[in-house]
């Protein structure tokens, strides 16, 4: 067994997001969503103006929307980036309209994309995820020649292991570090909140500060979605290594994928509702992916041709 790995550590289905690295570009954040709502306005035209918010669920780990249109997209819920949970007077600033959503329509709900409250934009993130869904449905042949759409989550198959030197984890993603330990590839984990590693692992440990060094030199990287959340994803990829494998993970990142691949994304791993009433029955009953993968969703890929 190569010792230079690391055992899976706690954490969500998604893993938790970095902050702001001092060598790690954050004016460059928050475009990709942009592209992706302009993306989306352009391919629905006129009908964009029709569709509306059908419900919204604010779950424990999960918030999902259903539009009117019956597609669904669900995003990692940022519940520690609310410091104001704690309170009901502040907490009530970060959603005004709580029980008004309904009937809101999409193009108003991508305001919340720009503004700072991080459950805004996790409904905005969720709706762009939905929006996309609802491109697929209704346009099987979408993204012909440039992507295809594969179920299964086996991100390996894309890569020589022999190859891999040096992967880079980002986000506590137990699955992906279970797989590393498994195949003997050695990696390093940029994690946000160093107690949820094992002491054994404590040596493997990436810091804010010497992320951008081992993004630069790794062959592999893997990125939880929820960077989209906090504008650091951009920034992230930019420090890549151009020639690396890059994967981002999770039902977050699940819509239409040119802006991610014009910037390194070989596949977007993510998730497809195929049930949207009983995946926000999940979610509004406290359920993470454990409990809605395979059954109202499915897990695919979005594969960079």
């Amino acid at each position: 067994m190569n010792t230079d790995t690391l055992a899976p550590s706690d954490g969500q289905d998604e893993g938790l997001t970095l902050s702001a690295s001092p060598d790690i570009d954050l004016s460059i954040g928050g475009s990709i969503l942009e592209e992706t709502k302009n993306r989306l306005m352009d391919r629905y035209g006129d009908q964009i103006e029709t569709i509306t918010l059908d419900r919204v669920v604010i779950g424990i780990f999960y918030t999902g929307v259903q539009l009117s249109d019956g597609s669904a997209g669900i995003c990692f819920t940022p519940i520690k980036a609310i410091p104001e949970s704690v309170c009901c007077p502040s907490s009530a600033r970060a959603m005004p309209k709580a029980g008004k959503l309904k009937g809101m329509k999409v193009t108003d709900v991508f305001k919340y994309l720009t503004q700072p409250a991080p459950i805004k934009r996790a409904i905005a993130i969720a709706t762009l995820n939905a929006l996309s869904d609802g491109i697929w449905r209704n346009n099987p042949e979408e993204g012909a020649g440039r992507y295809r759409i594969d179920e299964g989550d086996d991100i390996f198959s894309f890569v020589h292991l022999e190859d891999v030197h040096k992967a880079v984890v980002i986000g506590a993603l137990i699955p992906v570090i279970k797989s590393f330990k498994e195949k003997e590839i050695p990696y390093r984990i940029a994690e946000l909140d160093i107690r949820t590693l094992k002491a054994e692992e404590i040596p493997f440990f990436v810091s804010q500060e010497d992320l951008p060094m081992e993004l630069a030199t790794a062959d592999m990287v893997i990125i939880s979605g929820t960077t989209l959340l906090n504008d650091t994803l951009e920034g992230i990829l930019q420090a890549c290594n151009t020639a690396s494998k890059i994967f981002l993970i999770g039902p977050t990142a699940t819509m239409l994928p040119e802006s991610f691949f014009k910037r390194k994304v070989s596949v977007l791993a993510g998730n497809r509702v195929v049930d949207s009433e009983k995946i926000l029955d999940v979610l509004a009953e406290g359920g993470s992916g454990y409990h809605f993968y395979g059954d109202s969703s499915r897990k695919v890929m979005i594969i960079k041709e």
